[in-house]
């Protein structure tokens, strides 16, 4: 493997660096304090050295105004304090241009022009700070280097901004998944406390975004720490202190500055990144998301007829990829999934807790599992931490997906801090209070692209319109395909709610998730209305949303060259959305109706005769679903199992050749020839019905019939191999002389979480969203899933002997939790497993139960509170007594 990573893996050098003459970085002294500034034409960084105590301090000015007050710059390490009693060694300067391509992002291809000066200043005892200082036209940024090579220890950073006191401020309170809200107030009125990046300050008509970037695992994140009361935020880090064995250089605490426009359209945060580590790029590909989260949570996760579905919807509709979230590994079909996706065009994306590869030998082992299924890549979650020890890990995967060419998508994730640039494989990053929480206010929404998208791709997850409380218009929710900015956009909605706004899954279609050029609209401010125009190729699109009152949306198209030119525009109608094409030019101005907390999606092309819309070809693979009149049964061994299929195109038919069969396995038998079409249209359903008889001595277990049904798409052509679908039928043969629990009707039942769940785990709150039934590394065909508090009682009526199992902790929850497991027979306690903990492995009941009327499994609490008590009563069999007739 470590020959593949170096194969795969290159270290960027940056372009040689020019030195700079005198009259770009000038020097001023007055009585109590020299400063030197540093500019490229934007902002001008200033750093002041205090006479009197040695103290360096550091502010911005632009347009002849203060947008960052003076405030302090040093660190304090094992060794000495650098934060006074300094003294100017000499200083460096150069510029920093540069030219780089990005795989995501606001503008693809990128040029970087920044004026750099090094200071080195001396302390106490010869101790050696370097305060290197960036400009460029869209902010400064400024990073310290200890060079010394014994290595040292940073305790203590003083570094922090300090906006005016009046300026108004958009802050989010410090959480380590970065998931809280904004919330408007100003610099110094905001409360005592922790604020996370980015915060924005409006310092008169200029902007300030403070960031941070280039932070990997050399060093420790940081958030910003306030005093009601003042104007000052001072920079802390997550990490006690940060040791390094050699020179030392931190993040660039980063101040991107300029008006809406030059704020919002800035890649500051990406140039200030290291150069990409990935030579080659070409298989890297962002693109739109069929993600079934939000439209059934862990229960569509476990179910291969609703990831089938979602694939389908992807392929139906030019959409690169399906993501498959947090349950699939309860499931054995993730390789047929694949497959499946694979015929239609469409890629794969998994679900992991960063726990899943928390360690080198779970990560190697689980990246190439899924590498090896075909998936594309993966959406990690629940990092949940700014440490380094954290961001250790993060260089780690990051290395590894790369290896193995997987895209990433972040969740319960740090912010970007210019990996995008550095690992162009990690296509979006949540850290953002997105669509997940269901209660996304519309200013809230009108912020976003003023603070957490202004530093790299943010992964809201709109068009969620089935979950949680509405706050936007259809046109709205639709126009965030334009303004967030995500190189995966994961579209959250049902496949219903898509089918439902025709007009909204026809712009998905052409929408794009990377953009060659970006544009603020004029009018836009942070938490009344946010709206953009992005280039993809010649083609602009618009989005715009606005929180509150309605309004009639106003976009002047200067942005636009000569020329006339096509808009299609999606707008809120009193019945739906709808279509609008118009007629114009770049004199003219977009005039769009809205409602209240409304927007509007467009595309906007030139104007070709004869040409109606500025929608480009898409490919459409018919989706289709079949069904099966039961996924699972019980029968006895020479009796007849009746099985029924239908088969029914969803969109985008006919289909031609069609055939619906069912096969059996040897030794079974079926009667029924099944059903073929030579054209299907539409809505058209297929149907058949099958007989199959068990042997006389089958295998006694499960065994599986599948029923496929193949057709062909006659766009693909007459070559082109046929697409399958196939559900399969499970049945159940029991030893003589055996009755399952979980095949007898239950007298009584409860349950600490959903229903008791019959041969599967306890899932979710719907019946039938467990997994497979495991305790250790054992999978049981048969049996009950329980979550404590649970009782369930059968009536015997004295037809059994003897009650068996095996019982524990399912292997889904086995890191937490703890129960115990009683057997009670008409009101006696038979048998009891003790305390049960995560791990443990299974506790064998086999209990005499003749005479015994009703049985009664009841699963308790163990008293630690948790509520993930997941327990299984795995192959729960009872033996039917000598001479007593099977029930």
């Amino acid at each position: 493997m470590a020959a593949a990573v170096t194969a795969a893996l290159a270290l960027g050098s940056a372009t040689p660096a020019s030195a700079l003459s005198d009259n770009v970085v000038r020097a001023h002294s007055g009585p109590a304090a020299t400063s030197w500034t540093v500019q490229r034409g934007g902002p001008t960084a200033v750093v002041t050295l205090n006479r009197a105590d040695g103290s360096l301090g550091f502010s911005v000015r632009r347009n002849g105004r203060t947008v960052l007050e003076p405030a302090p710059v040093g660190v304090v390490t094992d060794q000495a304090d650098l934060t006074s009693g300094l003294h100017l060694l000499h200083r460096d300067s150069r510029a920093v241009d540069e030219k780089y391509t990005t795989t995501v992002g606001k503008q693809l291809h990128r040029s970087v022009h920044m004026n750099e000066s090094r200071f080195a200043f001396e302390g106490k005892g010869g101790a050696r700070l370097d305060l290197v200082v960036r400009a460029a036209d869209d902010g400064v940024a400024y990073r310290y280097v200890l060079p010394g090579k014994d290595g040292v220890t940073i305790e203590h950073e003083a570094s922090a901004f300090q906006p005016p006191a009046s300026s108004p401020a958009w802050l989010t309170a410090y959480s380590a998944p970065h998931e809280q809200p904004y919330d408007r107030s100003t610099a110094a009125s905001a409360g005592s406390g922790e604020y996370g990046y980015p915060a924005l300050f409006q310092v008169g008509d200029q902007n300030v975004v403070l960031a941070e970037s280039d932070l990997d695992g050399r060093y420790s994140g940081s958030r910003l720490v306030h005093q009601q009361g003042t104007g000052r935020y001072e920079v802390a880090l997550a990490d006690k202190e940060v040791h390094s064995d050699g020179p030392l250089t931190t993040p660039w605490r980063t101040a991107v500055i300029g008006d809406l426009a030059t704020v919002t359209e800035s890649t500051l945060i990406d140039d200030l990144a290291p150069p990409s580590r990935i030579r080659d790029t070409s298989w890297i590909k962002p693109g739109k998301v069929a993600w079934s989260w939000l439209a059934g949570f862990n229960e569509a996760q476990r179910s291969l007829a609703t990831q089938e579905k979602f694939v389908d919807y992807a392929a139906a509709h030019g959409w690169q990829y399906a993501l498959v979230d947090d349950g699939w590994k309860t499931t054995d079909w993730m390789p047929q999934l694949m497959d499946y996706a694979h015929r239609r065009g469409v890629r794969i994306l998994l679900w992991m807790a960063w726990t899943d590869l928390d360690t080198p030998a779970k990560r190697d082992a689980q990246l190439d599992k899924v590498k090896k299924w075909g998936a594309a890549g993966l959406k990690i979650d629940f990092m949940d931490s700014d440490t380094r020890e954290r961001y250790q890990w993060y260089d780690g995967i990051l290395k590894a997906t790369a290896a193995r060419k997987l895209i990433v998508d972040f969740h319960g994730s740090t912010i970007p801090n210019g990996i995008q640039r550095t690992w162009p494989q990690v296509m979006s990053m949540e850290a953002v209070h997105g669509a997940e929480q269901g209660d996304v206010r519309a200013d809230n929404i009108a912020t976003l692209p003023f603070t957490r998208n202004v530093v790299g791709s943010m992964d809201f997850t709109p068009m969620g319109f089935q979950f949680g409380q509405r706050n936007t218009s259809d046109a709205a929710e639709l126009a965030l395909s334009v303004i967030f900015e995500s190189g995966l956009q994961n579209f959250a909605g049902s496949i219903e709610e898509y089918r439902a706004r025709p007009e909204l899954a026809r712009f998905l279609e052409q929408v794009p998730t990377v953009w060659d050029e970006t544009k603020l609209l004029k009018g836009s401010a942070p938490g009344r209305s946010a709206g953009f125009a992005r280039r993809s190729g010649a083609r602009w699109f618009l989005g715009e949303m606005a929180a509150g009152a309605a309004r009639t949306h106003r976009v002047p198209l200067d942005f636009l060259s000569g020329g006339k030119w096509r808009v299609d525009v999606v707008r809120d109608g009193s019945d739906g959305l709808v279509r609008e094409s118009r007629l114009l030019t770049r004199h003219d101005t977009l005039k769009v109706p809205g409602t209240e907390n409304g927007g509007f999606a467009a595309i906007v092309c030139r104007a070709v005769p004869g040409r109606t819309s500025c929608d480009m070809p898409v490919r459409h693979v018919p989706s289709s679903t079949l069904t099966v009149n039961t996924r699972q049964t019980a029968a006895h061994p020479g009796t007849v199992v009746k099985l029924g299929g239908s088969f029914a195109i969803d969109e985008f038919g006919p289909v031609t050749d069609v055939t619906l069969s069912a096969k059996t396995p040897a030794g079974w038998s079926v009667e029924g020839s099944g059903a073929t079409a030579a054209e299907l249209a539409t809505g058209q359903p297929l149907t058949a019905d099958w007989r199959v008889t068990v042997p006389e001595r089958p295998a006694y277990g499960w065994t599986e019939i599948p029923v496929t049904a193949t057709y062909r798409d006659p766009a693909a052509g007459a070559t082109a191999p046929k697409l399958s679908q196939r559900r399969q039928v499970r049945v159940f043969v029991s030893p003589p002389g055996i009755d399952y629990v979980s095949d007898l009707p239950f007298s009584a039942e409860s349950n600490g979480w959903g229903p008791v769940e019959r041969d599967m785990s306890n899932g979710e709150s719907a019946k039938g969203d467990g997994g497979p039934l495991r305790i250790g590394d054992r999978t049981y065909d048969k049996g009950l899933g329980a979550h404590a508090p649970s009782e369930v009682t059968v009536d015997l009526g004295g037809t059994y002997d003897r009650f068996s199992t095996d019982v524990g902790i399912d292997k889904e929850t086995s890191d937490k939790g703890s129960v115990v497991f009683d057997v009670i027979g008409d009101g006696k306690v038979l048998g009891t497993s003790g305390l049960m903990g995560p791990g443990d492995a299974a506790h064998a009941f086999d209990i005499d139960v003749t005479g015994v009327r009703q049985l009664t499994l009841r699963v308790t609490d163990g008293g630690d509170g948790n509520d993930s008590d997941h327990a299984d009563w795995a192959d729960a069999r009872l033996h039917i007594a000598a001479g007593a007739a099977r029930r």
